[in-house]
């Protein structure tokens, strides 16, 4: 019970210091795009986590071009046995209207190992949500699990309205295929049907026009 606390005690104290490490940026190379986004695969945050064994933690560097006049929405959804599982999403974080014109930080996903069901948090500029506990045991004890970043260290934009799915974790019974394409719907829907769990983090920055 007090390794338990400890852990959510720990994991608040990261998410703070995660939150908190806002900056601020002029550039906007596109006129179309308006925020930019890269996996920090290896952060210090990451391997903080494997380090303490706490669980998984997807991190990514993210831009926000005319902050204050978007909205951005960052949640996740989880599917078992090709169902979507209820609450849907399971977990989600809006944010926008920022004081600032440019933004530049981090958002990320996290899943905490605990004694009972995982604990989910979503973090980005200035902002956090969770832990929380899941009220629905989708996670299977048996078989293989895999979770991957659906972009790479490289740099991609995103335009309005656009959806991007960031980080994806899949469970199987005996294998898992693999080479999908995380940003092709077919390929997300083939992975929703033939895997046991699957949990998708995706983004969308919408207009303040279009709340």
């Amino acid at each position: 019970m007090l390794k338990g606390k400890f852990c959510k005690i720990l994991v608040l104290i990261i998410i703070i210091s995660i939150a908190a490490n806002v900056g601020c940026s002029n550039k906007n190379e596109d006129n179309k795009t308006i925020a930019y986004i890269s996996s920090n695969e290896g952060s210090e945050y990451e391997n903080t986590f494997k380090e303490l064994n706490l669980g998984l933690l997807f991190d990514f560097n993210f831009k926000l071009s005319r902050a204050d006049k978007s909205w951005v929405n960052l949640w996740v959804e989880g599917y078992s046995n090709g169902k979507a599982i209820k609450p849907f999403p399971l977990i989600q974080l809006s944010q926008g209207l920022s004081p600032e014109q440019f933004e530049e930080g981090k958002i990320g996903f996290g899943i905490i190992n605990s004694n009972k069901n995982p604990l989910f948090f979503l973090y980005s500029t200035g902002a956090s949500v969770g832990p929380l506990a899941i009220d629905n045991n989708f996670f299977v004890d048996s078989g293989i699990s895999s979770w991957d970043y659906a972009i790479r260290s490289e740099t991609v934009g995103l335009e309005y309205g656009e959806e991007m799915v960031l980080a994806v974790y899949r469970q199987g019974k005996e294998s898992l295929r693999t080479a999908y394409d995380y940003q092709d719907p077919e390929s997300i829907k083939k992975i929703i049907d033939e895997d046991i769990t699957v949990l998708l983090l995706k983004i969308k920055v919408t207009k303040k026009n279009e709340l």
